[in-house]
């Protein structure tokens, strides 16, 4: 089966990876000819574990090709699927203009009988309106909502709980039970509105489990009661479980979660239904967005230019981007407060431009402490689990931590002289 993937970002890079590696012949498209020049060398532009790899052995054995001509990459395809990750601007607003420009932008290459398969992150209703200026006669379009996760993309990509998959005729569904054999052994078939919806609900439904715990979080802190024991009663309920996303630590960010329950929001209105609870998420999460700085506040005062440790500055562990990322949002609030930042991250070889003047960079995170007065663990990196207590009393003027999510409660949690502060958990 010849399939081409357009728009090689992440979702992209995966995809096209992870089909040249079960044997299909994969073109990857993408109209920047820069990206397409770096993933000609095997270089994906932005670290995921082991993709590198994976794209280096696809062009080796073959089956993955990148161009950046529509007419090269979609003469053959029997499938295009469209993965441009969605652009999120700064008030979690999606430019899904951006992704349909780009699939107009190709179509008269694309030949009749073509399945338009779509994971972008795109509203309900997206597909349908796409299929309606299509120009190209005898083409079908299907849904299946990307599930990654930034560090275990490919994990997920190859063995994933069960695939989503909106398709319109049953000659599509044998198409997509081919494209998918090597990887799902359990395929939840719907229409394509009901596929776009279901990626809608499931960021909303995390959205609203993570805005829950932290807003309880305060409630212990104001009452004395230990949100992570609570977190363990909740978990032990067995019409809860033990997966649920009950852990209190940061407000959701990064636009992942964010942009769906605007997507949401944004349906209620063009279709005047109320939604109150969506709302509500939202307000909570803006709210909880403060507590970080909150903490800082209350634990530097007046005290003047002080030294703050920023440990991690990428999104999340596992991945080297740094865009929508909260902890580069608290350096720059740090800074302008006043304070000297120093950051490290195991991730991060050189700070872009625009944080030069804002961050002092720390080649580890013992440099990044170095007479600091405060430190805050920004990204739950496992390298910092290596630090102790007599770390902080060597390096630090003051051993001050704010550790949102409590991932350093076992080792830094437990000195004696350390001021340990986590969400939830009463002062």
């Amino acid at each position: 089966m010849h399939v081409t993937v357009y728009g090689l970002w992440h979702l992209g890079c995966v995809t096209a990876a992870c089909l040249a590696e079960a044997g299909r012949q994969v073109v990857g498209l993408d109209l920047d000819a820069g990206v397409v020049a770096d993933l000609e060398a095997g270089r994906a532009p932005l670290q995921e574990p082991g993709l590198d790899d994976l794209l280096g052995a696809g062009l080796s054995a073959g089956t993955l090709r990148f161009t950046a001509s529509p007419a090269e990459a979609l003469g053959e395809a029997e499938v295009i699927w469209v993965t441009f990750d969605t652009p999120v601007n700064d008030q979690d607003e999606a430019d899904v203009d951006f992704v349909r420009q780009r699939v107009l932008a190709v179509a008269e290459h694309v030949r009749p009988g073509t399945l338009v398969l779509i994971s972008s992150q795109v509203p309900v209703g997206f597909a349908r309106d796409l299929e309606a200026v299509w120009p190209v006669a005898d083409c079908s379009f299907a849904c299946s909502p990307e599930n990654l996760r930034l560090g275990k993309a490919l994990d997920v990509f190859r063995k994933p709980d069960r695939v989503v998959v909106g398709t319109r005729r049953p000659a599509d569904r044998e198409r997509v039970s081919q494209l998918l054999a090597p990887f799902a052994d359990r395929i939840e078939w719907m229409s394509v509105e009901s596929a776009e919806m279901t990626k809608h609900a499931i960021n909303a439904f995390l959205a609203t489990s993570v805005t829950f715990i932290n807003e309880l979080a305060r409630l212990c802190e104001a009452a004395g009661a230990d949100a992570k024991e609570v977190e363990r009663g909740l978990r032990s309920e067995s019409r809860i479980g033990p997966r649920a996303y009950l852990s209190p630590g940061a407000a959701f960010a990064g636009g992942t979660l964010a942009r769906d329950v605007r997507f949401l929001i944004e349906q209620g209105t063009t279709h005047d239904v109320g939604t109150p609870l969506l709302q509500g998420v939202w307000a909570s999460n803006d709210l909880h967005k403060g507590w970080v700085r909150q903490q800082v506040e209350q634990l530097l005062g007046e005290e003047t230019a002080p030294v703050v440790a920023v440990l991690g500055l990428t999104y999340k562990p596992g991945t080297s981007t740094l865009r929508r990322s909260s902890a580069v949002e608290l350096c720059r609030w740090l800074h302008e407060r006043g304070a000297r930042v120093r950051a490290h991250d195991p991730a991060v070889g050189q700070l872009p431009e625009e944080l030069q003047s804002v961050i002092e960079w720390a080649d580890t995170a013992l440099g990044a402490l170095d007479g600091a007065d405060l430190a805050v663990l920004a990204t739950e990196w496992p390298q910092y689990r290596a630090l102790s207590p007599a770390d902080l009393y060597a390096h630090m003027r003051q051993p001050r931590v704010i550790d949102p999510t409590h991932f350093l409660a076992g080792t830094l949690g437990q000195g004696l002289r350390v001021t340990y502060v986590a969400t939830g958990k009463a002062a």
